[in-house]
């Protein structure tokens, strides 16, 4: 039973008081049994009826009579409950628990409506079957004909699943963050979900992955080359991975790379799986308010769901309200890139957050997908795998033979073979395939900002990389200035890409340029940099001055030191925010050399 007042407690507390005392009455009767001859009486003096006398030779009791067992236990047990109940002041349930910030800011959709499907009227155009689809009071159900839209036919609710999920079946379970929400949630909210709940710094650049959502296998060589680049680009960047999230078709690949990563025992790329909701094989596992759920990436043979891949570190559940059906992420997966691109990247740089396009294989969608980043505003450059297959090897073949105006000669002149090859690699027909190739010639009027990535492009043999590859596609498109270009390279620490793309023959640069990269190189500790400005023309003897020196004394970037700690040996009281001079490092110096230093 549960006592929620005080009031309440005393009215039990009288209750069972009354019910003891019935207990202790019928505990202090005696049994029925055989007729017993009633007491002896002694007659009164006055003639009137007495009181029954104690026979003769047995000594009255002192004492009232002892209480049965049953009596005394249960009076023990009652006592015992109502001190308890006393003492003890139960805490109040609350209506009406405080929801988390990711409840308050994200929401999951439910379909309220159900339009039949055209191809099958027992199932919403949803996807859910009409027996398992909820009903709402005063929505009726929609014709065939109905036109199915998620702002229209679904309502928003408080998202019901996020928290941490522990991948089974390796040496080493795995853990990614997880949260569903809709697919109309402001990019702004899930930066700081990124940034506040999971505890991310923001990129230093953005690489998002497109390709086929089917199964494909790679050439060796090609493969080996891909999970290297790609590696080697997040991880010494400090960028951030976009994938579809599902253990399918290019995440699959790119999960492969990050498993490489993981048995490298450093630092765990920033890799994102957005993916759909409804697409979620077992989804309804991952129902729960900040759980810690244990997952298999093991999906059903027949089933037409997806997994989750178990190399991703965070998950996006996008939710529409549809079921098994792809789409749900598009929308929001651009509006957050576009989201990011706008960042501003600092300390080094203030130019913004750069992103950049790469296409392994990839379908009909893909096409279209480099279509939209190429024709944005801003661009995004893309990089293509050639090699891959499928849409990847159209749109590097497409690139090489396209001229740089707006007329192509030579991709017209190959139009019906390029139209039939459509047709065989996406398995469409005539209308579809010469749609498929006007989008594939609108991609080249912007060939500069489309690189293809080849093995062995370079005429001495050596095998370029893909994370070269990448870094200079961003240099290309962007336009950058010499200095921006520098401060990019210093953001994403490669002095490799700064002495190949920026520092070339006859690089012209403006007067303190050099200088401010050399300040920035120093701040930050790019011993490389450092070498290399020097080696390009930077006098340290003209560079140091001593407005320089004590700012570099004054730096609170690059590594921890000790010398406000020694200083307060050497001038115990100092303020707050002081500001070092050269007379303060001198003391310092002196006190370390044991007063020799003059």
């Amino acid at each position: 039973m549960v006592i929620d007042s005080p009031h309440a407690a005393h009215k039990y507390l009288r209750r069972i008081s009354r019910d003891f005392s019935t207990v202790r009455r019928f505990s202090n009767t005696p049994p029925v049994g055989p007729a017993t001859p009633p007491p002896t009486t002694a007659p009164s003096v006055d003639g009137a009826d007495a009181l029954p006398s104690t026979p003769r030779g047995i000594r009255k009791r002192q004492r009232p009579r002892k209480r049965s067992s049953v009596s005394s236990t249960l009076s023990k047990v009652l006592i015992l409950n109502v001190r308890d109940l006393l003492r003890a002041q139960p805490e109040p349930i609350p209506e009406h628990q405080p929801r988390s910030w990711i409840e308050t800011n994200f929401q999951k959709r439910e379909c309220i409506k159900f339009i039949p499907c055209p191809k099958d009227d027992t199932k919403c155009c949803c996807g859910q079957a009409q027996i398992t689809h909820q009903t709402i009071a005063g929505i009726e159900s929609g014709s065939p004909g109905d036109t199915w839209l998620p702002t229209k036919h679904t309502r928003p609710q408080p998202t019901d699943a996020y928290g941490t999920i522990e991948f089974q079946g390796g040496a080493h379970p795995t853990k990614a963050q997880y949260v569903r929400l809709s697919f109309d949630t402001r990019p702004e909210l899930l930066v700081q979900l990124f940034t506040k709940e999971w505890n991310l710094e923001l990129p230093k650049l953005l690489i998002t992955v497109q390709g086929g959502k089917a199964n494909f296998d790679l050439q060796a060589k090609l493969k080996k080359e891909i999970r290297k680049g790609l590696l080697k680009a997040a991880k010494t960047t400090g960028a951030w991975i976009f994938t579809g999230g599902t253990n399918t078709g290019v995440t699959k690949q790119v999960g492969d790379a990050l498993l490489l990563e993981g048995q490298q025992r450093t630092g765990r790329v920033v890799s994102i799986g957005i993916a759909p909701w409804g697409i979620v094989e077992r989804n309804h596992e991952l129902l729960g308010h900040n759980r810690e759920v244990p997952c298999h990436s093991i999906s059903s043979p027949r089933s037409k769901l997806a997994v989750l891949n178990n190399r991703h570190a965070y998950f996006l559940l996008v939710d529409n309200g549809t079921m098994a059906k792809y789409g749900a992420e598009l929308i929001l997966r651009r509006k957050l890139e576009k989201f990011i691109s706008n960042l501003k990247l600092h300390p080094f740089t203030h130019s913004s957050t750069p992103v950049v396009c790469l296409v392994i294989e990839g379908g009909t969608n893909t096409i279209r997908a480099v279509l939209e980043y190429v024709t944005d505003s801003p661009p995004v450059p893309v990089v293509v795998c050639d090699g891959s297959g499928r849409a990847a090897d159209l749109l590097a073949f497409v690139h090489k033979y396209a001229s740089d105006g707006e007329e192509q000669p030579v991709l017209e002149s190959m139009r019906d073979y390029l139209i039939g090859t459509i047709q065989k690699t996406f398995e469409v027909g005539l209308d579809q395939a010469e749609k498929l190739y006007q989008e594939l010639l609108q991609c080249t009027r912007n060939k500069n900002l489309i690189t293809v990535f080849r093995i062995q492009e370079k005429p001495e043999g050596e095998a370029q990389e893909l994370d070269q590859t990448i870094l200079t596609a961003l240099f290309k498109s962007q336009h950058l200035s010499p200095p921006e270009q520098l401060s990019l390279a210093l953001t994403w620490n490669r002095v490799d890409i700064a002495r190949s793309e920026i520092f070339v023959y006859g690089q012209e640069w403006p007067n303190g340029a050099l200088d401010e990269a050399m300040m920035q190189a120093l701040e930050h500790d790019r011993i490389d940099f450092v070498k290399l400005l020097l080696e390009n023309g930077v006098s340290m003897k003209k560079f140091l001055t001593i407005p320089r020196l004590e700012e570099l004394y004054n730096t609170k970037h690059g590594p921890a030191n000790t010398l406000g700690y020694i200083l307060r040996d050497v001038r115990p009281h100092i303020p707050k925010g002081y500001i070092y001079t050269l007379h303060d490092i001198g003391l310092v110096i002196n006190k370390l050399m044991g007063g020799a230093y003059r």
